[in-house]
């Protein structure tokens, strides 16, 4: 190989690098999670530190994405089969349309009260201070609001919640 190529090879590797970072969320597992400020779906105004107490997943979704569209399914599941142990999901759309937003909730039977949207898609002030930059991205919080885990699978997370709820 010559020195040419070496140093394509290096500049590659750095920026691919540098692009895997930038996608990155903000927070990582045994972090806390900030406390972020919504408005529900039905006018509430609430705060994540609000849920401190439970279990909570963190879902940034979108009623456009089709991958958080195929896991929404088995987040419902997960609620309904975890709530009454302790489990809450507080929903954040990345939307641009409201309407398209709230009927995707219905559609996907999003049963769960906490739902919010930033229509500002990805330049909104929540997704930002994440670095929310792709969707879904998902962080399960443990009952004092740290972070356990950034987009997991739903069985990752079952596994977690079920490890959490028996102990």
């Amino acid at each position: 190989m010559n020195k040419r190529t070496l140093l394509y090879i290096a500049a590659a590797c750095v920026l691919a690098f540098t692009w895997y970072r930038y996608r990155m969320p903000r927070f990582v597992a045994g972090e806390k999670a900030p406390d972020i400020a919504l408005s529900t779906l039905d006018g509430t105004k609430s705060k994540l530190s609000d849920l401190q107490g439970k279990f909570v997943l963190l879902q940034f979704w979108g009623s456009w994405c089709g991958p958080c569209r195929a896991e929404n399914p088995h987040l419902v599941d997960l609620y309904k089969k975890y709530h009454d142990k302790g489990f809450e999901i507080v929903s954040l759309g990345i939307e641009s349309n409201a309407a398209n937003w709230q009927r995707a909730i219905q559609q996907d039977q999003m049963t769960w009260p906490y739902h919010s949207s930033e229509l500002n898609m990805f330049d909104g002030a929540i997704p930002k201070s994440f670095n929310i930059k792709s969707i879904p991205t998902t962080f399960l919080l443990n009952r004092e609001g740290v972070i356990m885990g950034v987009s997991l699978e739903p069985d990752q997370i079952e596994k977690r919640l079920a490890a959490a709820l028996t102990n």
